[in-house]
């Protein structure tokens, strides 16, 4: 089953988020499918490419609670 779901970045402390597509059985920081976004919480920053997202959602694939967060804070 895919997942869209967060893959950290960053330094300790000063983490940055990828949303990427990847499939649930994969370590977190694994392979993705696709990347469709950057979250950075520290400024609450996100770049996310709805189309993307939308276009993974119809074919199956479900969203971490995160990323629902992220998606209801800033496209609301």
């Amino acid at each position: 089953m895919l997942k869209i779901r967060l893959k950290r970045l960053g330094k300790k402390k000063k983490a940055c988020y990828r949303i990427i597509v990847i499939d649930s059985r994969n370590k977190r920081d694994g392979k993705a499918l696709e990347e469709v976004g950057v979250y950075n919480p520290l400024t609450k920053n996100s770049k996310l490419n709805l189309e993307k997202i939308q276009k993974r959602v119809n074919q199956g694939a479900k969203l971490t609670q995160i990323v629902k967060n992220i998606l209801q804070q800033n496209y609301e």
